[in-house]
């Protein structure tokens, strides 16, 4: 049973929703959020990315940079940029990008649904990261960015979502990077209780996206239960914002890599490497995209190859039989030594909304090598999580983005 509930969100005024909703602050290095804000003073990602307005000399984390969070969202609120939903409610966030659309329910879920794993995950998370935004969270008493999460395509659900689209939006707008966003408001009492009884029905929700948002959130909520030792667990901080998808509707992009050298190897040499452990095809002037699981594309001086993995090393483990862990295990760890992708300086990664051709791009400028990978499948990643495991990092980018400062939940 999960525990998803309406709230009374904190969101911005109508004619407003369209300058204040930003990308998420972690798409984002320091450099580009000061440039993504500049001329736009009503830009959600000043909040959550507060370093924006101090000079480079302030440190990112510095504890004034999260109390410019506080006073930034919470002054847009006392002068009308937000209103604050009178009772609580769901809400329903249509994405709409190249023509398809995707649409999920706004609501809180339980810190106490991550605890005891009725939320799966499927990533680990980063201590400091952590902290930026446990940080963030607790000064700013405020949820700013919701988490990602996803769950099987349910009819109950889906009829009611239909119901509340048949209504006028409260926003409807069409970014600056063409994603359209509507938003519409389920306030009807016996819709809520419908949706809140169907949720109680669904055994497990995933984490799709956001997993340091999600144990951010889950830590303040359970810092405060300390500090409030006779707390009923109606309080908000026993809850965290989240957008919750069906899985039919969802897609993931390809997450790529790039490595920065062929480990002391020439071209010739770690080509032959590549052979001996793939089939890699004949090589070609134009970009390939891998069409299949179990395929990659291998961009290599200046040269395109189709990879196919080998039926030996195919696995039915949820984890070994991902194509971005053979491809680590079979060739990135022992040919490459790139034993641990997440702290290895000589790989990094790209999102697949960049295109083929930022690989071709990275590997003229400051890489030597690039692979670009299938995507992972929604069901493998419920797989891994359903099995207890953690994906390798970086395995699934989701597109479209979700925007931040369309929903705050306060705690």
């Amino acid at each position: 049973m999960a525990d998803i509930k309406p709230f009374a969100a904190i969101r911005p005024r109508e004619d407003l929703a369209d300058q204040i909703a930003a990308l998420p602050y972690d798409v984002y290095n320091r450099e580009e959020a000061k440039a993504a804000v500049a001329g736009h003073e009503k830009s959600f990602l000043r909040i959550d990315r507060a370093e924006t307005q101090f000079d480079d000399s302030v440190d990112t984390y510095a504890p004034e940079v999260y109390q410019k969070a506080h006073d930034l969202l919470w002054e847009m609120v006392a002068q009308g940029d937000f209103i604050t939903e009178k009772k609580p409610c769901y809400y329903i966030y249509e994405l709409t990008m190249n023509g398809r659309t995707q649409t999920g329910i706004v609501a809180c879920a339980s810190i106490d649904d991550y605890a005891d794993g009725t939320i799966k995950k499927h990533e680990n998370t980063r201590a400091d990261k952590e902290q930026d935004r446990i940080n963030h969270v607790n000064i700013c008493d405020a949820q700013t960015g919701p988490i990602f999460l996803a769950y099987r395509s349910n009819a109950a659900i889906n009829e009611i979502v239909a119901k509340a689209k048949q209504g006028t939006p409260v926003y409807d707008f069409v970014a600056e990077d063409g994603v359209g966003h509507r938003v519409y408001v389920i306030e009807e009492e016996t819709d809520i209780a419908a949706l809140r009884q169907a949720f109680d029905r669904i055994g497990a929700i995933y984490i799709a996206d956001g997993h340091h948002r999600a144990a951010s959130a889950v830590k303040v909520g359970f810092l405060r239960r300390e500090k409030h030792p006779d707390y009923t667990g109606a309080e908000e901080f026993n809850y965290f914002l989240s957008v919750l998808f069906p899985d039919d509707q969802l897609m993931i992009m390809d997450y790529n890599r790039v490595v920065k050298d062929l480990n002391g190897m020439g071209d010739a040499e770690f080509l032959e490497k590549v052979r001996s452990v793939f089939d890699a095809g004949t090589p070609q002037d134009t970009p390939i995209h891998p069409d299949k699981k179990g395929t990659f594309a291998m961009y290599l001086a200046d040269q395109w190859y189709e990879c196919r993995i080998r039926k030996q090393d195919q696995s039915a483990d949820p984890v070994e039989g991902l194509d971005v862990s053979i491809l680590q295990n079979k060739l990135l760890a022992p040919v490459l030594g790139i034993e641990d992708p997440k702290t290895d300086a000589r790989i990094d990664f790209v999102g697949g909304i960049r295109g083929l051709e930022e690989l071709e791009r990275r590997v003229h400028t400051d890489c030597r090598v690039a692979f670009a990978m299938y995507p992972t499948d929604i069901r493998e990643l419920f797989a891994v999580a359903d099995a207890g495991l953690l994906m390798p990092p970086k395995s699934t980018w989701f597109e479209p983005k979700l925007r931040s400062g369309l929903f705050i939940h306060a705690i």
